[in-house]
C-alpha cells in the first residue's frame, strides 16, 4: 500500500474520532449582541462525558510564550462562520472577521490527594489533554473568556466554571475565587484567583487608547508562529490556520516572524527575555497602549534603548519605583524597577497592575538573568 494511502487513511480516522467527540453538540452559535448567561449558549467548548470537548471547526492554539496568569494553565480555540478568514499581518493581530469567537478556558492541574481549592502549581501540561479537549479528571476549570467580533467591534464576556465542573456562568463583575497553589515539594501558597469584569478586559485589550476599542492579544504572527498537536498531527499553526480557512496571506513559516519560547534554554537569553516582556507587558507599554504616557516600551518592536528603558528615570511609578533611579540599570537587576514591579504583589507596586495574584518567580529570574548580563551603566543626573 502506497503512503499516500496510509495518510489519507490517518486522516479519515482522525476525522472520525473527532466527529465522535462532537457527537451531540449544537452547532457553534454566533451571539450578534447580548451577553449570554451560560458558556454552553455559544456551543464553543462543552463538558461531555467526563471531557471539555471543543466543537466542529473549533480550532485550538497556543502561544510561543504565554501571557503569566498565576500559573494557570489555558486552551485557546479559534472559530469562524463559515466562508470568512482573517487576514495575516506580520507585526499586529489578525484581522478576523465579523463573526470570529475567540475562547480561552483557564484551568489547574489537580494536585495528587484532589483536596479542594488545592490546584498544582507546575508546567507540565502532559495529563492535561483528552484529544485536543481537556480531561476533567486531570484538571480543575477555573474560567473561560469569549472574545466575540461583532458588527461594533469586539466584546469580552468572562465566565466561572461551577463546582462540579459542568458549566461556566455569566460573571460580568468577576469573581474572586480563593485558591491555594501546591509545589512538587508540596510548599504551598495562598492566593486570590481574580477573574476580571468586563471593564477591566479593557484595560489589556485596547490597542489604542484614545480610541479604547479591544482586540485580541494572542493571534499574532510572532505568537503563533509554533507547531501544535492536533487530532490530525503536529501541524505548524500558521499552515493549519490557512489550510481550515481561517487565514488567508500567511507566507511560509520561515519568512513569518517568531517569538522565542520564554523556558526554551536553546534560545538566546536576550530572545527569551524579550518574548516575555512583549506577551506580557507589551499590550500596554507600546506608543498606543495604556501606558503609553510611561515612555517604556516593551514590545517586539522596542529597541534596546530608553525606549526600553536601560537608564530611563520613570515618569509616573509612584511608590513603585522602590526608590530606584532608572527602570533598567545595566548589570543591576536588584537596581532596576522593572524587575522591581515584577517582583512585587503589592498592588501599589506590582506589574503588570492586574492579571495575577501571585509572583512569577521563574519570569522573574529570566527577567534578571537578562539584566545582568546587560553591558554598560546609569549616571544619575542630579
Amino acid at each position: 500500500m502506497s503512503m499516500k494511502f496510509w495518510k489519507r487513511t490517518t486522516a479519515l480516522i482522525a476525522m472520525l474520532c473527532l466527529s465522535a467527540c462532537q457527537h451531540g453538540m449544537d452547532p457553534v452559535a454566533f451571539h450578534a449582541d447580548g451577553r449570554p448567561p451560560k458558556l454552553s449558549d455559544w456551543h464553543v467548548v462543552e463538558v461531555r462525558d467526563g471531557k471539555l470537548q471543543l466543537n466542529q471547526g473549533v480550532v485550538p492554539y497556543n502561544l510561543n510564550t504565554p501571557l503569566f496568569t498565576d500559573y494557570a494553565h489555558k486552551l485557546r480555540t479559534i472559530w469562524m462562520p463559515k466562508g470568512v478568514s482573517a487576514k495575516y499581518d506580520p507585526n499586529d493581530t489578525f484581522d478576523f472577521p465579523v463573526g470570529t469567537v475567540i475562547s480561552k478556558t483557564f484551568y489547574y492541574p489537580k494536585t495528587a490527594d484532589g483536596k479542594a481549592g488545592d490546584v498544582a502549581r507546575t508546567y507540565d501540561s502532559s495529563h492535561d489533554f483528552a484529544g485536543e479537549g481537556l480531561d476533567l479528571a486531570q484538571v480543575h476549570l477555573v474560567e473561560t473568556r469569549i472574545l466575540v467580533h461583532r458588527t461594533d467591534g469586539w466584546a469580552a464576556i468572562p465566565y466561572v466554571w461551577n463546582d462540579a465542573q459542568t458549566e461556566a456562568d455569566l460573571a460580568r463583575t468577576g469573581a474572586v475565587l480563593p485558591l491555594t497553589l501546591v509545589a512538587a515539594d508540596s510548599s504551598r501558597e495562598d492566593f486570590n484567583y481574580v477573574v476580571p469584569d468586563e471593564s477591566q478586559c479593557s484595560s489589556c485589550h485596547a490597542q489604542d487608547w484614545v480610541t479604547r476599542k479591544i482586540h485580541p492579544i494572542g493571534p499574532k504572527a510572532r505568537h503563533l508562529n509554533r507547531t501544535y498537536h492536533y487530532a490530525s498531527g503536529e501541524e505548524n499553526q500558521l499552515e493549519h490556520l490557512m489550510k481550515v480557512g481561517y487565514l488567508t496571506g500567511a507566507p511560509a513559516p520561515a519568512q513569518a516572524p517568531s517569538n522565542a519560547n520564554w523556558m526554551d534554554e536553546h534560545a538566546s537569553l536576550d530572545a527569551r527575555a524579550r518574548a516575555y516582556l512583549d506577551i506580557n507587558c507589551g499590550h500596554c507599554h507600546n506608543p498606543k497602549g495604556a501606558a503609553n504616557t510611561t515612555a517604556l516600551t516593551l514590545d517586539a518592536s522596542a529597541p534596546e534603548d530608553r525606549h526600553l528603558g536601560v537608564c530611563k528615570p520613570p515618569v509616573a511609578a509612584g511608590r513603585g519605583t522602590g526608590d530606584h533611579m532608572f527602570d533598567i540599570v545595566p548589570g543591576k537587576p536588584d537596581d532596576s524597577i522593572l524587575s522591581y514591579r515584577m517582583n512585587s504583589a503589592d498592588p501599589g507596586e506590582m506589574m503588570p497592575e492586574i492579571g495575577r495574584s501571585t509572583v512569577h518567580r521563574e519570569g522573574v529570574a529570566l527577567i534578571k538573568a537578562w539584566i545582568a548580563a546587560q553591558p554598560g551603566s546609569c549616571v544619575a543626573i542630579h
